[in-house]
């Protein structure tokens, strides 16, 4: 049998060592590259050593908010030129970033904060550089997601993250209504102005007593961890003014067994408190694990019965 040969750089074997003190430049020089740098989200101390060298380094920033890029440039004496980068920036300008890379510049993309691309701008330009076969370069750091849940308390052995939830009131109680059984914790970003709004709409879907981890201005001089009931939040944050970033934690619906539950019941408690039959097809079959062609036959069964 044949054996793939090994890059002449690279040991078969990575040893017991966890580590690697790679020596050298961080950026790559032998062919373009798109890096993708993770920034502080509050305290500057948070900025890696890769990072710093990777922006020195390379040969134009691209960033979501040039004004925010220059105060970390300046801070840590980086003279890399620095161009606009956000989510109306549009196709024209991920080709012209593209171009750069295909002749041999190497591009750091940074947001305005955290990590690129996770409910920022960035997708469509790493998109753009894959779909040219340029390497697209990670480079880790802080990330408030990940901040928060390291600190939770809650199990994270699986854990979803959804970003915002939306902002209109119906369509926001709907989507929690969709995620009422979801098992695994969930991780939200969250507005001051919409804190309060998406707590009750969390209380409505999930009940008063699901477990909520909220952090707010994580990192940062006034950075806070609360941790309680889905009803202690909602009267926490009505006695006073929400103020700063928020990012929420919410722990997933206790499993129930598929023997045990009554689906028939289930069904007509959910529509019951007002969940449309298309949610309520999803939520039952999660549940239940059925298919879902399966629970909708049971559904119109249901609705047949006197």
């Amino acid at each position: 049998m044949n054996k793939k040969a090994q890059p002449a750089s690279e040991p078969d074997e990575m040893g017991s060592d966890i580590w690697q003190d790679v020596k050298g430049a961080s950026v790559d020089r032998s062919a373009g590259a798109l890096y993708v740098v993770a920034t502080p989200i509050g305290n500057l101390q948070d900025i890696t050593l890769r990072a710093l060298s990777v922006l020195k380094e390379c040969d134009l920033i691209a960033s979501e908010d040039t004004r925010t890029a220059l105060k970390l440039l300046n801070r840590f004496d980086i003279h890399t030129p620095v161009t606009s980068y956000h989510q109306h920036s549009g196709g024209r300008k991920s080709n012209e970033l593209v171009d750069k890379i295909r002749d041999g510049a190497a591009v750091a993309l940074i947001s305005e904060a955290g990590t690129p691309a996770i409910s920022d701008p960035g997708h469509e330009l790493i998109q753009a550089c894959i779909d040219e076969g340029i390497r697209v370069v990670p480079i880790p750091g802080v990330s408030a997601v990940i901040s928060l849940l390291s600190a939770a308390g809650l199990n994270t052995s699986a854990f979803i993250f959804l970003g915002f939830p939306p902002r209109k009131t119906g369509e926001r109680r709907k989507y929690f209504q969709d995620l009422s059984t979801e098992a695994r914790t969930m991780v939200f970003y969250e507005s001051p102005n919409r804190i309060r709004d998406t707590l009750g709409s969390i209380a409505q879907a999930f009940g008063e007593d699901r477990r909520v981890v909220i952090g707010r201005e994580m990192t940062k001089l006034f950075e806070e961890i609360w941790r309680g009931t889905v009803s202690d939040c909602v009267i926490e944050f009505t006695d006073r003014r929400p103020r700063g970033e928020f990012a929420l934690a919410v722990a997933g619906a206790h499993p129930v067994s598929n023997e045990n539950v009554d689906l028939e019941q289930e069904y007509r408690r959910l529509i019951a408190e007002g969940m449309d039959d298309k949610s309520v097809l999803a939520a039952l079959s999660r549940l239940s694990g059925w298919p879902r062609r399966e629970v909708y036959a049971a559904i119109l069964k249901w609705k047949g019965k006197k």
